[in-house]
């Protein structure tokens, strides 16, 4: 691979572009913003979403989608509510076998479908990767050190992926356990607002762990029901990105889930966060309402926090629901 194609200019995209362009590759990177694509272009930074970062020059910015697709490899980076929309729009521009790799982590509300499988149904001629893992965006531009999941049906696949991504600094793994490899980055985002709840309400260092705990026994359960591998969850897509997630401020689920549990409503919290990152665990918490139900598994964790951010249930409400429930099995 030469040259990649990044779709999507927020954090996460400008993150991935600068730390490929580093490695040598040519990037090309797609902005909805004008803005973002002029001062890309002319002053090689995204004040936007990476202010203060200098960006690498091999980074060139296009509001052309079909531009982007022409790239050796494709990287779709925007939120996982849009992943449907943006493949419908790149759907003549892909060639056929074109890697295209989704970086989004998340469940389509209205059909319970993961990102590949919304992908497989839009774009049935591309191959089909995911790459996911516990990565902050403000870490990755900067050059410090991280690891990621690379999934895909074909491990050859998957490697040639790894080998044209792999840098210095970030570290791909590869895995064929498509599958579990999005069980883990999407539900984690679940789990992190319900242990952001958690730290807001001061109820300790030891809930959260054991709310990490169980959370990830809700992943093992969904994970096995729909086909994958429990022990997938045990890498960089499961517990590593659970652990990450769940205990920073600068994951947007777990700050949301702190600002909930100190007191603030959805409405002051969304109002704050106006026109800046998405808070996936929102959306997917919701989602996980029709795939847990559609594979007859319980995920008690999830379904308590979309009470909790649809405001259904009080705060309170819900943690004695959680603490009420009757003892269980350690598995």
């Amino acid at each position: 691979m030469q040259k990649i194609g990044i779709i999507g200019a927020g954090a996460w995209g400008t993150a991935l572009a600068q730390c490929l362009a580093n490695g040598g590759l040519d990037v090309a990177i797609w902005a909805r913003e004008p803005d973002a694509v002029e001062a890309i272009n002319t002053r090689h930074e995204n004040p936007l979403f990476m202010p203060g970062i200098q960006l690498n020059q091999r980074i060139k910015a296009t509001n052309s989608l079909a531009e982007t697709a022409d790239c050796d490899t494709i990287l779709i980076v925007t939120p996982a509510q849009y992943i449907r929309s943006t493949l419908e729009s790149l759907k003549g521009d892909i060639a056929e076998g074109k890697p295209v790799v989704l970086c989004s982590k998340g469940i389509e509300i209205n059909t319970g479908l993961l990102m590949s499988q919304v992908a497989e149904e839009e774009v049935p001629n591309a191959t089909i990767a995911i790459l996911t893992g516990p990565t902050f965006a403000s870490e990755v531009v900067r050059g410090l050190p991280s690891a990621v999941t690379i999934a895909a049906k074909d491990k050859d696949v998957a490697q040639e992926i790894r080998d044209g991504l792999a840098s210095k600094h970030l570290r791909p793994y590869i895995t064929d356990d498509v599958i579990g490899t999005q069980i883990g980055g999407a539900v984690k985002n679940v789990i992190a607002i319900a242990c952001g709840i958690v730290m807001g309400r001061n109820l300790g260092e030891s809930a959260r762990a054991a709310l990490m705990t169980r959370g990830l026994a809700e992943m093992g359960r969904l994970a096995s029901a729909m086909g994958a591998r429990k022990k997938t969850l045990m890498g960089m897509c499961g517990v590593g990105d659970l652990m990450l997630t769940c205990t920073s401020m600068q994951s947007r689920n777990y700050s949301l889930g702190v600002l909930l549990g100190q007191g603030k409503t959805m409405n002051q919290i969304m109002e704050e966060r106006k026109g800046k990152a998405v808070t996936e665990g929102i959306h997917t918490a919701a989602a996980i309402k029709t795939i847990a139900k559609k594979h007859a598994v319980d995920m008690m964790i999830a379904e308590i926090v979309h009470k909790c951010v649809t405001e259904e249930v009080s705060i309170d409400d819900c943690i004695k629901e959680i603490l009420d429930r009757p003892l269980g099995q350690e598995i």
